[in-house]
């Protein structure tokens, strides 16, 4: 079973004194440089960046979100993942307000790698309610960079589907011989469909050697409302008469959310040392897809990093420590009293709360082995604690009754888990022609993963079967996982890219995949990170899922990329595929034990299922591009823009489709640019959503076409924003949005309608304004 006490303190502290080494020798390197420079004066001083993307290979498949584009979307969204929106191959899992969940052909979630300045950021949630980019404002980003399909293994690890880096801008110092900098901005937002208000701010003050940065933003918002009525008006549960819910109104989609960091930064010649500190606290999110609602999530992370340009190379080191306290209950449009029925005790509430921590850190050099030739090696390490434990909840007994359902004893969802990662890597990149790149890599990982005991609520038949079945086996398991990389690119004119690849890729499953332990049908649907409903019991059987990926692309654009036209086809084969069987056993009602037998036919209805290792496929294709039209002066610029994807996913052990799956969709875009004026209109596209997961009783979507207007305008320390979203108030589901849970008695596995997809905002005006100083 478990080795505990010791072995954990030898781990914490291995684990500090290494990084603490790595960052002191980054330290004790700057005074060593200063030497070197005072005897060596021919020492170029080279200009250091926060993002070490520039020593990374960058693949034409690659993508990034400039500036220009962070500022005309931020208006428009509280959530950072929807930045992400016009970068071919990514689609969005609906969410919260502020929680979408990022899709890279096909492959979402835990299998991605999303890294937050350089930190491997963990959802300390039974439904992910905090993915990693919900802990950073749009406000915040200073670059934000996409790696789909063929990643890099010095940006890839414990992932199958791609790699997102989302960085805050480089610090900033006073420029040689200013005696120092004072510099900021405040901004200002309001969007008319959900009433969301709220603003940023940031101010730095720098010299030429320090700088001290603070940022921070505020956001709250209604629930928000569809184009047109997708359900009966009326109270949003039986609880709650004076709650009325119009037909249109997509319940449990309100929010709030207050993020805080403050950076320090240190520069000396070629060397930069960075401290961030950051706060976030969300009193209140719901979800219309999840049977629960956040009523409270702090996060608390300490981030420090050394980053160095020596003769050989450079040298890029990092240390970060999180904590996240998350607790979740039924929110406002959600039924709060349970039972009363007959005698019964009356339950109000149902308290979930999750205590994480979150200790890791990397370093990386990138070694200038000749003119055409840089290796990269490193190696990485990250240790995650999870509690999610589930008090009892203070029912009202009648006399003569003990405890309720849901009492007296704390249900242990994930006790004491623990998941820690190991990582080596090596890569070569190499110019062995001036039209030839190549680049081969290996990547090496080592994960554990352990839990403690489990137990339910009470010793009845509801809890205690399945407990006693998961503490008798052992909960440890080690997987020694491969990544691979091989990638050329061909220039055979300056204006014309080729590109092909092959990447294996690996990734262990997460705490809950494995641990879940539960059968009883009313704890399995808490446990769902999907949005479909359905509820899930995790597998101690699971296998690690292995990719096998082939991509090319082809790039075609003008020597000064003023035009561009790309497109890039892949195909992914995964082994150990975690997909999700139907779960048989008996029972009815929440007491059900895996659903009973009409779980495994029901096609109508919300259905108990555990995770499963199978075999899938996707593949598909991204095209992507853009090109001017007009240029005059008297009525400027105009230029047009625009993307299509097309993935398509099989389980090929079943011959079912693959959950959540976008459908074949698009975007047009029409900019026009006049002195100060940035405008365009946006022309959405998506099919409708037939090929669904018939497993999971996936819900089918209709196919839409929205239209979307912005424009700004540009004074030198002014900006003024106006839009319009869903210009026509258009009706439509998010094919990705999952199904509709955000209203009524969620507990129950089937007391809310089957059949609901959450429908997308309707017309809404928003207006933002900025101000730099």
């Amino acid at each position: 079973m478990r080795r505990r006490g010791c072995r954990r303190t030898h781990r914490y502290t291995a684990a500090l004194m290494g990084l603490t080494t790595l960052l002191t020798w980054g330290t004790v390197a700057i005074a060593e440089e200063d030497k070197k420079k005072d005897e060596v004066t021919t020492l170029k001083e080279v200009v250091v960046r926060s993002t070490a993307l520039n020593d990374v290979f960058v693949p034409l498949n690659a993508s990034v979100v400039e500036e220009t584009k962070v500022q005309s979307l931020s208006p428009a969204t509280s959530d950072a993942a929807s930045l992400l929106r016009d970068i071919p191959g990514v689609s969005l899992y609906g969410g919260g307000g502020v929680s979408s969940l990022p899709v890279i052909h096909g492959l979402a979630d835990d299998r991605l790698r999303i890294k937050v300045d350089g930190m491997d950021l963990i959802s300390a949630c039974p439904n992910h309610m905090t993915p990693p980019l919900s802990y950073v404002d749009p406000s915040y980003v200073g670059s934000l960079k996409v790696f789909a399909g063929i990643t890099p293994v010095s940006v890839g690890g414990d992932s199958i589907g791609g790699t997102i880096l989302l960085d805050a801008p480089a610090p900033a110092f006073a420029a040689p011989g200013q005696d120092h900098l004072l510099t900021g901005e405040a901004g200002g937002f309001y969007r008319s469909n959900n009433k969301a208000r709220g603003g940023h701010y940031s101010a730095t003050y720098a010299t030429e050697m320090f700088s001290a940065t603070y940022s921070g933003s505020v956001v709250h918002a209604d629930n928000y409302t569809a184009g047109g009525n997708f359900k009966a008006a009326g109270p949003a549960a039986v609880d709650k008469p004076g709650n009325i819910l119009d037909g249109d109104e997509v319940g449990s989609s309100a929010y709030k959310a207050e993020n805080h960091t403050l950076g320090f930064a240190l520069r000396k010649a070629n060397h930069l040392v960075e401290l961030k500190l950051g706060y976030q606290y969300i009193p209140e999110q719901g979800f219309p897809n999840q049977r629960m609602d956040i009523i409270s999530n702090t996060q608390w992370r300490q981030n420090l990093r050394y980053l160095g340009q020596f003769d050989w190379g450079s040298l890029d080191a990092h240390a970060y420590h999180e904590t996240v306290r998350h607790d979740m209950d039924f929110g406002d449009d959600k039924q709060f009293l349970y039972g009363g029925m007959m005698g019964s005790p009356v339950a109000p509430g149902m308290p979930m709360n999750s205590d994480s921590r979150n200790l890791g850190g990397a370093v990386k050099a990138n070694i200038d082995l000749a003119k055409q030739h840089t290796l990269r090696v490193g190696g990485e390490y990250q240790y995650y604690r999870l509690h999610d434990f589930w008090p009892p909840s203070p029912a009202i007994l009648p006399p003569g009754v003990m405890f309720s359902g849901m009492a007296p004893n704390v249900f242990r969802n994930i006790n004491d888990g623990t998941r820690e990662r190991k990582a080596l890597f090596a890569e070569w990149e190499a110019r062995l022609h001036p039209q030839w790149l190549t680049l081969l890599g290996a990547r090496y990982e080592r994960v554990t993963m352990d839990t403690g005991p489990v137990q339910g609520y009470n010793d009845t038949m509801a809890y205690k079967p399945a407990a006693d079945a998961f503490n008798a086996r052992n909960h440890d398991r080690t997987d020694n996982n491969w990544d691979l990389t091989a990638l050329a690119r061909y220039a055979p004119l300056p204006t014309l890219g080729l590109e092909f690849g092959y990447a294996h890729k690996t990734r262990s499953p997460n705490l809950y995949e494995r641990y879940a332990w539960s059968t009883n049908a009313m704890a399995m649907v808490m446990n769902n990170f999907v949005g479909d409903g359905n509820g899930y019991v995790g597998n101690l059987d699971l296998d690690p899922e292995k990719a096998h990926t082939l991509s090319a692309t082809v790039d075609w654009h003008a020597v000064d990329r003023n035009w561009e036209f790309k497109v890039t086809p892949y195909y992914t084969h995964v082994t150990d595929y975690i997909d999700a069987k139907r779960c048989v056993g008996s029972g009815t009602g929440m007491n059900a034990i895996c659903g009973g037998p009409a779980n495994n036919t029901a096609t109508n209805k919300f259905v108990l299922l555990q995770y499963v290792n199978q075999t899938a496929r996707l593949y598909g294709i991204d095209v992507s591009g853009h090109m001017p039209l007009a240029k005059t002066d008297s009525l400027g610029e105009f230029s047009l823009a625009g993307l299509f994807n097309y993935t398509n996913g099989k389980n090929l052990t079943t011959d079912d489709d693959l959950y959540n799956i976008m459908p074949l969709n698009g975007k047009l875009i029409l900019g026009h640019k006049l002195g100060g004026f940035d405008s365009s209109v946006e022309m959405v596209i998506a099919k409708g959503k037939n090929n669904v997961a018939d497993v999971r009783n996936e819900i089918k979507t209709a196919g839409y076409i929205l239209t979307n207007l912005r424009t700004s305008y540009n004074w030198k320390l002014v900006r003024l924003d106006f839009g319009i979203e869903n210009m026509f108030d258009k009706f439509y589901s998010l094919p990705l949005g999952g199904a509709y849970t955000g209203q009524g008695m969620t507990m129950g596995l089937n007391s809310i309608p089957w059949g609901i997809a959450v429908p997308g905002m309707g017309r809404t005006f928003y207006t933002a304004l900025t101000v730099k100083f």
